[in-house]
């Protein structure tokens, strides 16, 4: 039991447990809906349009977390619309336009954060550093995963139901536009509130792994959200315990957990694990 007790007699590695059980949850939860989306590009584009943002915010305003996080939010705002106006306008298709205009927001914001007025550790907003966590930042990760879990939790059904019947959904009075809307602001809110613990770069891993994961294990879609709440929060805790024990990144372990996790339903799901394939061959 020390081995889990003697983290927690220091604040830090407290306040970062409580960070990860919160956006460990509530990346999980929403990775459901990026799962049934099949828009893990977008997700990936979006985190990576953050850090210019971050550039923009930190020169104007210095450097804090007000400057980050409203800049940040305004980056992948441009982006994730302006990849929608591309794709509409043009020959291209969204998943092109993304690639142009998060690779391009990209290479901006590290050239704006070298360029910034004060000392800025670029790896900090990179890969993250959860140990460096503040009280407002667990706040902000709390009200963000408040919102986020309630709003989702709320407009589950009308939003699967746009996510897999588009027409019948606005055959039924849904509001399809509104709710992609919707859909895109929490993932922005969300994919800031998870800087602090894996930064831009691996972001994508918490917010696609969890439910990922279950879907490897399940066919209920109510599973899939609850499941992959449940893995993306324990694999975060444990992760952050390991890496105080073997001073290891902790950005980096919380990925590598889910990764693992991952990997063993991957070969063992009883359903559509490659051992369960192997075998039902066999059989037939």
């Amino acid at each position: 039991m020390d081995w889990i007790t003697e983290p927690l007699s220091y604040e830090h590695i407290r306040r970062g447990l409580m960070i990860c059980v919160l956006v460990g949850f509530t990346n999980g939860y929403l990775s459901a809906f990026i799962v049934l989306r099949k828009s893990a590009l977008q997700v990936g584009s979006l985190s990576h349009s953050l850090l210019p943002g971050i550039g923009v915010g930190i020169i104007l305003f210095g450097l804090s977390q007000a400057s980050a996080f409203a800049g940040a939010l305004v980056a992948a705002l441009i982006v994730g619309l302006g990849s929608l106006l591309v794709a509409r306008s043009s020959r291209l298709g969204q998943e092109t336009a993304l690639a142009i205009l998060f690779t391009t927001a990209f290479a901006a914001g590290l050239l704006l954060l070298e360029f910034a007025p004060v000392n800025v550790d670029i790896d900090h907003y990179l890969f993250g550093n959860i140990l460096f966590a503040t009280d407002a930042d667990l706040m902000t990760v709390f009200w963000v995963s408040a919102l986020s879990l309630t709003l989702l939790t709320l407009l589950r059904r009308p939003i699967i139901l746009m996510l897999f019947e588009p027409d019948a959904a606005r055959a039924l009075g849904v509001p399809v536009r509104t709710l992609n809307y919707l859909l895109l602001g929490l993932l922005i809110l969300v994919l800031i509130s998870t800087l602090q613990a894996v930064g831009c770069l691996l972001a994508l891993g918490l917010l696609v792994t969890p439910a990922a994961t279950v879907y490897l294990l399940t066919n209920r879609a109510e599973v899939l959200f609850w499941g992959g709440g449940l893995v993306g929060m324990i694999a975060a805790a444990f992760a952050l315990i390991i890496s105080h024990h073997l001073n290891f990144s902790p950005g980096s372990t919380i990925i590598l957990t889910l990764g693992a996790i991952f990997a063993l339903a991957f070969l063992f799901s009883p359903r559509h694990g490659i051992l369960a394939g192997l075998t039902n061959r066999q059989k037939s």
